[in-house]
């Protein structure tokens, strides 16, 4: 009888578990495929994802991790050069926020103003290699 309730008890934990984790599980890939959304409707009119494929900006392979204004073949502004800054999530999170006022100077013109679609942008980025 012990072993019974026993087996109950697992199988009602594992269903809590299941229930619990599944949705978050499912969202995760949801992330970089809305940020490529994202990307293709408001950056890829002036950035690649593609290696080595500068345009008005530059390309953003490799982006997440990278020095600011660093990346070799690209015009960077004197400000963005000077900045320091190492593109991590929360720098970029702050910078497509509102790079005028993150880097003043910075030839960046558009701005993510939600949060959301931020942080989606910054997960499919990441996968860029």
């Amino acid at each position: 009888m012990k072993s019974l309730a026993m087996h109950y008890l697992a199988a009602a934990l594992l269903g809590v578990a299941i229930v619990t984790l599944l949705p978050v599980a499912m969202a995760a890939p949801a992330a970089p495929a809305k940020g490529q959304a994202i990307f293709e409707q408001r950056c890829a009119a002036c950035h690649s994802v593609e290696p080595g494929e500068n345009d008005v900006g530059p390309t953003l392979a490799g982006v997440v991790g990278r020095k600011a204004g660093s990346l070799a073949g690209f015009d960077y502004s004197p400000a963005l050069k000077a900045s320091g800054k190492v593109w991590t999530g929360p720098q970029l999170d702050q910078f497509l926020a509102g790079p005028q006022k993150m880097v003043p100077g910075t030839r960046m013109p558009m701005a993510v103003a939600e949060a959301d679609q931020r942080q989606a942008l910054i997960a499919y980025l990441a996968g860029i290699h």
